[in-house]
């Protein structure tokens, strides 16, 4: 006996299409949103809109437009993420079934039976309070992020400067890093190559004929380790790097050079040797919480059994957590008129990098923005992971995208889809919606203020995960610098240096042995994004089928277009058969008498500008 199959009505809705969903993407508080779904020849009994949230569910009656679809109109009140589906009840041959309409994929939407899969596959709105400032030099900058120990020495006869106690110095710029570690897998010895702030103010020539507007820096503050996310003192230059007068003298210099500069923020935790904790002794023997119960820093950190038991970050006894929330240390960090933020700020710093937002309270963080609203056309940019608009971290939804909190976030998602892309674990037209996603559910400044990458010091380096593959590499950072963001090098991946996890991916920039024609690629796409407008501030389309990823940027009646055969295999484009993801009228057409018909090899791109 055959079974029946329950044949799906022809229900339709799709949250990337203004036919279906008005405005599309995020919107703001008190705004008015349209939701419109097809029905045509369907006769629908009390059909609703759901919309919850994690506390909080309400349905509005979709109304009858009389031509087959049905619409509702939905005002948030408050800022927040909102998820929503759609219920009905179709009355089909004198039956009566349940459905609901929520994702399948992309803006497509599905019909389930089960109103808790339509729950658990509802789509999301995304509500903010206000758009984030948009300065206009990070806006249309290019960034670089440096490692300070492992970029350049610029003392004339390669010293290091004020070398650590029980550390390492490599023969060579070449050797490759290494950890030697204790039994217990903690560091043993800590290692140098001796980068510092004066090679980077001499290689400031070298980053304006890249065509840098913004250097990113890891830390650089006094601590123990090479990368210094142990802060030992946050108003100190680190002595290897240099002094206060170097650290001056780099932003005077970046600055004539038409540069900006954005420092890395570790507020999380500090290093067990800092001056605010002090365990082994670094600062004097009756300083520092460890040392004393009565310290002004004691009420910063935990003790589970004095001193010896703390709590620290993920677990590393060499990073004690802050708490947050004591007043004496959002005092020190942002809120008095000497804090941290304010120090530095007002010596010039351009932005600041947030290290593990997730481990920061939204106050605190909120309490940094506020400051730096005090100094005109900053930037602060979060170290988030995933979507930032979704983001549930210690059970709670984070506030990122409020308009308050983060003005951006390290777009990790990004580099995530187009390694999947190229590594072709992941089809052109999955890669497509998953950068409509971030479109979709960021506010559009924060969109815009994305800290775009390829790879970090936390990442396997491009040239390894592609496998040195140069037509691939060229591919990735062509997609780097047509999408929306700001893009941004990791230092000497322009130079195809190699490099799997920390710490290879630390290696020291390989002066004299650069990969020469990758270079000359990523600087000519640098001055192509320069000179259009359009990809600095355009809006973004996207059209993909299972060969082809176009991805679009326009202006008022200007596109730019990308055109990529990431099939693999050589493809014939043909425009009818790609979806259109996110569509402006008259590009697709203009588009297919440019390229219908035309073969592409394997990874083979069109970069085509087009008049709309």
């Amino acid at each position: 006996m055959e079974r029946s199959v329950l044949k799906m009505p022809a229900i339709h809705y799709d949250a990337w299409k203004p036919e279906y969903k008005k405005p599309f993407g995020a919107v703001k508080v008190n705004s008015e949103v349209t939701f419109t779904i097809d029905a045509v020849n369907l006769w629908l009994k009390d059909p609703k809109l759901v919309v919850f949230q994690d506390y909080f569910l309400k349905e509005y009656p979709l109304l009858d437009n009389h031509d087959g679809s049905y619409s509702a109109a939905f005002i948030p009140s408050k800022a927040g993420v909102y998820f929503y589906y759609f219920k009905t009840t179709v009355v089909e041959n004198n039956s009566e079934n349940f459905y609901c309409c929520c994702k399948q994929h992309g803006g497509i939407s599905q019909l389930v039976t089960n109103e808790d899969q339509a729950k658990t596959g509802a789509y999301q709105l995304t509500v903010y309070e206000q758009e984030v400032s948009k300065p206009a030099w990070y806006q249309a900058g290019i960034c670089y992020q440096i490692f300070p120990d492992r970029f350049f020495n610029g003392n004339q006869d390669g010293h290091l400067n004020q070398r650590k106690p029980n550390s390492f110095i490599y023969g060579t710029t070449q050797d490759l890093p290494m950890y030697v570690k204790n039994a217990d897998g903690s560091i043993a010895r800590w290692d140098f190559y001796g980068g510092n702030l004066q090679g980077i103010i001499q290689k400031i020539p070298y980053l304006k004929d890249l065509g840098v507007t913004i250097i990113y820096l890891n830390p650089i503050f006094e601590a123990s380790s090479n990368h210094r996310y142990d802060t030992n003192d946050y108003f100190k230059i680190d002595p290897m790097l240099g002094n206060q007068k170097d650290f001056e003298d780099l932003v005077a210099k970046l600055h004539q050079n038409g540069m900006k500069i954005i420092l890395d923020g570790v507020f999380s935790h500090v290093g067990k040797d800092s001056r605010y904790f002090n365990a082994s002794q670094l600062y004097g023997d009756k300083q520092g919480a460890y040392n004393d119960p009565h310290s002004p820093y004691y009420p910063w950190f935990t003790f589970k059994k004095y001193p010896t038991e703390y709590d620290a970050w993920w677990g590393v006894s060499d990073l004690p957590t802050v708490n947050k929330n004591d007043p004496t240390f959002q005092d020190f960090i942002y809120k008095n008129a000497d804090s941290v933020i304010a120090y530095w700020t007002r010596l010039g710093v351009d932005g600041w990098r947030l290290d593990v937002a997730d481990e920061l309270p939204d106050e605190f963080i909120e309490g940094i923005r506020q400051k730096l609203k005090q100094f005109p056309e900053k930037i602060l940019i979060g170290e988030v992971w995933e979507d930032a608009s979704n983001k549930i971290d210690y059970h709670k939804r984070r506030r990122y995208t409020s308009g308050f909190n983060l003005d951006g976030v390290m777009n990790y998602p990004l580099r995530n889809a187009l390694i999947s892309l190229f590594e072709q674990s992941q089809t052109p037209l999955e890669t497509a919606e998953a950068l409509m996603t971030l479109r979709e559910n960021y506010p559009l400044n924060f969109y815009f203020n994305a800290l775009n990458n390829v790879g970090t010091h936390d990442t396997v380096r491009i040239w390894t995960a592609l496998k040195g593959d140069f037509l691939k590499i060229s591919q990735v950072f062509a997609c780097l610098f047509m999408l929306p963001g700001v893009p941004t090098i990791y230092y000497g991946d322009e130079a195809g240096l190699d490099g799997r996890e920390d710490p290879d991916n630390r290696r020291f920039y390989p002066w004299g042995h650069e990969n020469k024609a990758l270079f000359g690629t990523i600087k000519q796409l640098i001055q192509y994004r320069k000179t259009h407008k359009s990809l600095q501030s355009g809006d973004l389309l996207l059209m993909a089928d299972d060969h082809f990823l176009v991805i679009g940027r326009f202006l008022a009646h200007e596109a730019v277009v990308y055109v990529l055969n990431a099939s693999g295999i050589r493809s014939i484009y043909l425009p009818e058969q790609l979806q259109k993801i996110h569509d402006i009228p008259n590009l697709a057409p203009k588009l297919a008498q440019k390229l219908a018909g035309k073969s592409f090899d394997p990874w083979q791109s069109q970069l085509i500008e087009l008049v709309i």
